[in-house]
């Protein structure tokens, strides 16, 4: 038994109910006097909660005669006690002092590291644009701009209004009659819709684990921010921190391949099947069209430039002729798909919140959308009016999702998941599966809408059911690559397995063991 003050045997062992720490009683005594707290770990301590331990003394000291010799003792014992104190403050300080300058260190390296990787991309930078400058032809750059004039003015690419912004053209009519005919057609569809006999069971679902993993992007800016599954082709689409978006082939565990033009992390994306397009959002303010090639690739066919802050969410229409961003620059842009022309951008910027998601409902009449302050908005898309508000999230609404049957809202936070019942406009559940620290980052029906999977430090898979009947959990996928946040999570075809980004460089599968092996020898059957 030794002291934890001065780290000998003590004379008078006692010990502390709160802390279990075994002392020498004078210095602790000493010590709680000076400080009121332990020596240790801080807490307040008195001398109640002190316990003495009985121990057997076999030769009892014997008295001592001389006046002076114990005066003596007493001066040098009270001296020692001193010293130690003074000893264990010392080293408490010195240990302190480390660990200050530890971190300092480390501040110091990552900001010469990251000085280092500036100096080198302000040379790339340099040396391209004088690459550019020697390409450009002289004759180009002395012929004056062909402009086209009216009324004696040139007319700009963007009209500017009275007010200082791009004057929009606006849904027209004949658009409004288009998403008005498609959202009969679909509300028609789903009363008769019934669940598909293809679907996955609850019970396969239950023995889901992971049976393939893929790395897909740059090992030193790992992280997938952003997923899609193509509806027929079963291809994989991950946008990643790195910049760029892969297309995987996951029946043959290909990558198709890699799309590069963005200059920051690209943070949405998805498929338009209807003409073979391609969307994509970043954080460098910009969005992309791609179209695909007979060769397989994809080529930027449009790169739109009307928010002036982070791209956060891209939804598309039903109709597949129109698709919606959203930006932190508190607007959001309805785009004619075909042409890359903003029609409408509704919002303005503010500088002080933003929208983080946004999601068509399935008839593509009404448009969700997420913001940083924690509400989520629901807009009239013919009229671009917001009609609801959702209050009670904690922390950026990071994704959203409409289920199928188009009754319920799925929505994501810091807090965890809430859902809304859109007939009644409320929240009737509420799952917070995680701790105050850990975010839910990602939310999603299957397109069944028989199933929700929501992504955080894990992946959990709920049964979709009504308002007044409990939301069960099926299974719970822990995540694997080793960062504790899952980014996003995805349901292929039918539920036949679920597809997670996490903030590694792997895209991971899940679904029933022995699958895996039996696509691949049908692909190579093939």
């Amino acid at each position: 038994m030794i002291c934890a003050i001065s780290g000998e045997v003590p004379d008078e062992p006692v010990v502390s109910k709160k802390s279990g720490l075994l002392f020498e009683r004078r210095l602790i005594e000493r010590y709680i006097e000076d400080h009121g707290k332990c020596p240790v770990t801080k807490e307040e301590l008195n001398m109640d909660d002190i316990v003495p331990i009985k121990t057997n003394k076999v030769v009892k000291p014997r008295p001592l005669q001389a006046a002076s010799i114990p005066g003596l003792l007493g001066i040098f014992q009270n001296e020692w006690d001193a010293l130690m104190l003074s000893n264990f403050a010392l080293e408490q300080q010195l240990h302190t002092a480390r660990q200050e300058l530890s971190h300092a260190l480390y501040q110091h390296d990552a900001a010469c590291r990251v000085i280092a990787r500036l100096k080198k991309e302000r040379d790339e930078a340099r040396t391209l644009l004088a690459q550019a400058e020697r390409q450009i032809p002289a004759s180009v750059v002395g012929a004056a701009p062909a402009a086209v004039v009216s009324n004696g003015k040139r007319a700009m690419e963007d009209e500017i209004g009275p007010d200082g912004k791009k004057i929009r053209p606006g849904i027209n009519p004949v658009m409004i009659e288009e998403l008005t005919e498609c959202n009969t057609m679909l509300s028609a569809q789903r009363k008769k819709r019934q669940v598909p006999p293809t679907l996955a069971p609850i019970d396969a679902l239950e023995r889901y684990t992971q049976i393939s993993s893929h790395p897909l992007h740059k090992t030193n800016k790992p992280g997938i921010l952003s997923m899609d599954i193509h509806p027929s082709k079963d291809i994989v689409a991950t946008g990643g921190i790195d910049t760029n978006a892969v297309l995987f082939d996951r029946p043959s565990g290909q990558i198709l391949c890699t799309l590069t033009g963005h200059s920051k992390k690209i943070t949405t994306l998805k498929f338009v099947p209807r003409d073979e397009l391609f969307v994509t959002g970043s954080a460098d303010k910009t969005v992309r069209i791609w179209q695909e090639s007979e060769n397989g690739n994809y080529n930027c066919i449009h790169t739109l430039k009307d928010h002036t802050a982070e791209v956060e969410a891209v939804t598309v229409h039903a109709t597949q002729k129109y698709f919606v961003t959203a930006s932190k620059d508190n607007s959001w842009c309805f785009y004619d798909i075909s042409t890359g022309s903003c029609l409408t951008q509704v919002g303005e910027a503010s500088g002080q919140e933003g929208y983080t998601s946004a999601s068509f409902h399935p008839d593509g009449l009404i448009l969700g959308t997420g913001t940083t302050d924690a509400v989520v908005k629901i807009w009239d898309v013919k009229t671009q009016s917001n009609v609801a508000k959702f209050e009670g999230h904690v922390g950026p609404v990071t994704a959203m999702s409409f289920s199928e049957n188009g009754y319920f809202l799925a929505t994501a936070a810091h807090d965890g998941v809430k859902l809304w019942d859109l007939r009644k406009l409320r929240n009737f559940r509420t799952f917070s599966p995680y701790d105050s620290e850990t975010p839910t980052n990602a939310v999603e029906f299957d397109f069944s809408g028989n199933y929700l999977a929501t992504g955080g430090s894990d992946i959990r898979v709920y049964q979709v059911a009504n308002v007044k009947v409990e939301w069960n959990l099926i299974k719970t996928l822990p995540d694997l690559s080793g960062t504790g946040k899952v980014t996003s999570v995805k349901f292929g075809a039918d539920a036949k397995y679920i597809a997670v980004g996490s903030m590694d460089r792997n895209l991971r599968i899940f679904g029933l063991p022995g699958d895996d092996q039996m696509e691949e020898s049908n692909t190579a059957a093939e």
